[in-house]
């Protein structure tokens, strides 16, 4: 509905009930914004234009600024007015959740007017997000005029609110700063004075300074630089929270309660500057145009998360890169290292190729057909990882977070040069993985096929299975599509690692197997600090590669039960299988365009597993570090000129 000034003014009924009153005032607010663009000089908020227009009305209309005054007036009495200044902008409960669920609720539920709450009624009524620019625009003289809609307002009556809220306030943060989960992490210098107990008592001494007792102003001077001291300290306290959780671990819920916590000292410092400026209206106002800026900061999800999951995607990225540091070859020696465990990771994966057969054949239904193939593909993993052998895909979901550090600096040129360097590493170290992979994995299958021809008569792996693999892995299939499936699968599985490992270090699960009572007296303490190390050390392969195995026998289950016909293609095992149907349909076949296109498949399903995991790895990092690549062509370049001057560097150490 749209409404014309006369009718708003006439539609001032200072007697109407309450949600009358604040539904006339959401259409005042509607009516500023509203404005015709023609309304507007230039350069000035077409908001301001109306309001001055509304003060030019209202000053030849004592009759109209009377109501209007009035209605005003009415409201604020009849609200709590405390919620506005204590509330706006603040979770009730600090837990990230809980926010997340009232975010929710708000932008699916309607709002009504019928409310003494005035937090609430402030959304209503400023619920564009350019309200905040146009506030702020008002100027001295515009400002001074606006006295006339608060005539009818006590003078004092929002004083008396503002301290009540800074009461509010100040109890909050003596609750949070006192509070067991943020009290243990602050830094002990910047708490040992308490400054946190010491809260409460400096703001009533300020209370009873701001009520008269000191006509000199003597006792106010000193009682507020005792405040603002106090203030300073606890927000330096809440600040080094975050520094703690970096070394021991991140919890969004603790990195949520800290901001909670410090946006309160903002309000509190934003409320006392008002309460003690000889010019109130111009911080009031200052004050009114941020909370217009809080309440939407408060209605995004996606503003919640991006600034409290930041720090947990940066600490899963490091626990990776940690990971990752062990997949990347420098030198030559550490090539033929990774020759020789990628040789060793193909071995143990060519006896993952019959088990899969083995389980095929034991007619499973589709979700135990796919949780015993899981299982197959977790152990073999993790007996991989217990040899300190590798598999060649799971490397790139691991390193990219490692070489993503070399991003930080990038407007540098030698920051360019060593991420170039980084990137040739990563590249030859994916093609030794690979290369040791497949050139144990695809003989030794051969050799188990053809030993059972000779002992048996028979191979391990009959030619219905091989005719299915063939047709599986046609270059034409859908495996490629299924080989990217595969690499988020890869990228998740190390993201799943350095979440695991992150809550393993943020419980102190470590410290807990050295020092817990039944846990030594069970295992003795040498050999509970063993378990502690292998633990710490471990935790992250483990869930890796159990995590990733899972996920590969249980994800095409899943997905099928849903009509999602979307099944895993993993370079290593493809080409165990393929060298499977050699061994059961002769090496005939391999004169077959069909073999080839199998071939080629595998190729194509190597470069997705290793490229698509890679990728989103790469990017996980680059966010959680805040990268930003500004000048992404002299990165591009640099690569495209060490690929023309030194291509070897790619595929083989040099040094």
């Amino acid at each position: 509905m749209t409404w014309d000034l006369t009718a708003l003014l006439n539609a001032a009924d200072p007697q109407a009930a309450l949600a009358e009153r604040n539904l006339w005032l959401v259409r005042l607010l509607e009516w500023l914004r509203h404005a015709p663009r023609e309304e507007a000089s230039s350069g000035t908020p077409l908001p301001i234009v109306r309001l001055k227009h509304l003060l030019n009305v209202l000053e030849r209309h004592p009759e109209h600024a009377w109501a209007f005054a009035n209605v005003i007036g009415g409201v604020w009495n009849d609200v709590d007015a405390v919620a506005l200044f204590a509330e706006v902008g603040f979770a009730p409960r600090m837990a990230l959740w809980h926010e997340f669920l009232g975010r929710l609720r708000r932008r699916l539920l309607p709002a009504t007017t019928d409310t003494r709450d005035l937090a609430a009624l402030f959304e209503l009524l400023f619920p564009d997000e350019a309200d905040e620019d146009w506030i702020a625009a008002i100027d001295d003289e515009l400002l001074a005029r606006l006295g006339l809609l608060f005539a009818a307002t006590p003078d004092d009556g929002w004083r008396v609110e503002a301290n009540a809220a800074i009461t509010v306030l100040v109890s909050s943060v003596h609750a949070a700063g006192l509070a067991g989960p943020l009290r243990v992490r602050m830094d002990a210098e910047l708490v040992q004075d308490k400054p946190f107990h010491q809260l409460p008592a400096a703001w009533a001494a300020v209370e009873r300074a701001l009520a008269g007792a000191d006509d000199d102003g003597a006792a106010l001077g000193s009682a507020m630089q005792y405040l603002h001291a106090l203030l300073d300290r606890c927000r330096a306290a809440a600040l080094t929270v975050p520094e703690h959780l970096e070394v021991h671990g991140v919890s969004v819920d603790l990195m949520f309660s800290v901001e909670q916590l410090t946006a309160r000292l903002d309000r509190i410092d934003a409320l006392l500057a008002c309460l003690l400026s000889h010019e109130p209206q111009r911080e009031l106002l200052r004050l009114v145009s941020g909370l217009v800026r809080v309440v939407h900061e408060r209605r995004s999800l996606r503003t919640l998360f991006a600034r409290h999951y930041s720090l947990m995607a940066r600490k899963v990225a490091e626990r990776s890169a940690e990971t990752g540091e062990h997949y990347i070859t420098r030198s030559r020696e550490e090539y033929r290292d990774m020759l020789r465990r990628a040789a060793g990771g193909g071995a143990v994966l060519a006896g993952t190729t019959f088990l899969k057969f083995g389980i095929a054949l034991l007619g499973f239904t589709a979700f135990w057909g796919g949780f015993w193939a899981g299982v197959n593909y977790a152990l073999c993993f993790v007996l991989i990882h217990l040899l300190h052998w590798t598999v060649a895909t799971k490397q790139p979901a691991m390193t990219a977070p490692a070489m993503a550090d070399k991003l930080l600096h990038i407007d540098r040129d030698d920051a360019i040069v060593g991420f170039v360097d980084e990137v040739t590493h990563l590249v030859r170290s994916q093609v030794a993985g690979i290369i040791g992979n497949l050139t144990v994995v695809a003989p030794l299958v051969l050799a188990v096929q053809g030993l059972c021809w000779l002992a048996f008569g028979a191979p391990l792996v009959g030619v219905r299975d091989a005719e299915y693999v063939l047709h599986s892995l046609s270059l034409f299939g859908p495996s490629l599509l299924f080989a990217a499936f595969t690499g988020t699968l890869l990228f998740a599985s190390s993201m799943i690692a350095g979440w695991v490992e992150n809550w393993f270090v943020f419980h102190r699960l470590d410290s807990a197997i050295a020092w817990n009572p039944r846990i030594v007296a069970t295992l003795g303490q040498t050999r509970a600090q063993r378990w502690s190390h292998w633990w710490r050390a471990n935790i992250s392969g483990l869930t890796a590669n159990i995590s990733l195995g899972l996920m590969l026998g249980l994800a095409p289950a899943l997905f099928g039960f849903v009509g999602l016909g979307l099944e895993v293609r993993h370079v290593t095992l493809s080409t165990g299988q393929l060298a499977a149907a050699v061994g059961a349909l002769g090496v005939g076949v391999m004169t077959t365009w069909a073999f080839w296109s199998c071939v080629l498949c595998i190729a194509g399903i190597g470069m997705l597993n290793v490229g698509v995991s890679f990728f989103c790895a790469f990017k996980v990092a680059m966010r959680s570090r805040g990268v930003r690549l500004a000048d992404r062509k002299r990165v591009y370049a640099a690569i495209r000129a060490r690929l023309r001057r030194q291509p070897l560097s790619f595929l083989i150490a040099r040094s």
